[in-house]
């Protein structure tokens, strides 16, 4: 019953029906870029309300779910993040239309990449062990972690792909395949990262994020505002890099098969 009450309040607050109004408001302005991109023979309109319409609905039940679970052992909170990681690779692993074992890569890669960063960064007190705040700064992580993943993913299946010619030359004429498509990795590892790097490198300047515009109107002390929002993008600029390199170790060992052949052949 108490639940329930918690749950029936939360939905009743005037910051609740504040919220349904600049939800209103902010679906207005996305219709009218989309209705602009149709104009200009850009079809978005399909995908951007399936995203929307899905969005909604996935976050206002983590808004749920976080009501009911906000007082239990913070051991819950790190089995939402785990299931947060399963979802995140599998949708990174549509960017990877060709590519075997494109799952367990991803699977591999967001959760070693976002999970050594989330217990890290708890264990030294960054992150506070409360509910409350492991799972809005975790699932920061993992999102960070899973947007570098679909990049590495889509752009080494593009490199490989329009490289085919020059690495089976290499192949043939006898080097190592980690060798023949060592510059090729390299490029997908440092375009992944490449957000994570911009998102550094402008933050104050161009942007500050949410993380301390929430504390500043909370009434935070600025400094300290500025200061953990810091701590916040160096975790998921980690997280992000960690994520790209150990994606590129693994997908380098799925194109080739055990007599050193290339197996992924472009798609027509």
């Amino acid at each position: 019953m108490n639940l329930l009450r918690n749950m029936l309040i939360s939905l009743t607050t005037p910051q609740v029906i504040n919220g349904l109004l600049q939800i209103a408001a902010a679906t207005v302005l996305v219709l009218a870029v989309v209705v602009i991109a149709q104009f200009n023979k850009v079809k978005l309109a399909t995908e951007t309300v399936t995203s929307m319409v899905r969005g909604l609905i996935q976050i206002l039940i983590v808004g749920l779910i976080l009501v009911m679970i906000i007082n239990a052992s913070i051991i819950f909170g790190y089995l939402v993040l785990a299931m947060m990681i399963v979802f995140a690779a599998v949708l990174s692993q549509r960017r990877a239309k060709g590519l075997p074992g494109a799952f367990k890569i991803s699977l591999l890669a967001i959760g070693i990449g976002s999970g050594i960063t989330v217990v890290i960064m708890a264990l030294v007190g960054v992150i506070e062990p409360r509910i409350a705040t492991l799972i809005p700064v975790g699932s920061m992580i993992i999102s960070s972690s899973m947007r570098t993943n679909s990049l590495a993913l889509n752009r080494f299946r593009a490199e490989i792909e329009a490289h085919t010619g020059q690495i089976e030359a290499g192949l043939s004429l006898g080097a190592p395949p980690n060798m023949v498509i060592a510059s090729y990795m390299n490029n997908t590892v440092y375009a992944s990262i490449i957000p994570a790097v911009d998102t550094m490198r402008s933050l104050g300047i161009v942007f500050i994020p949410g993380l301390a515009s929430g504390m500043l109107l909370a009434g935070a002390n600025p400094i300290y505002a500025a200061e953990y929002q810091f701590a916040a993008i160096a975790m998921l600029f980690a997280a992000s890099t960690l994520t790209g390199l150990l994606g590129g170790l693994l997908l380098r060992t799925t194109i080739f098969s055990p007599a050193e052949q290339l197996t992924l052949r472009p798609q027509m």
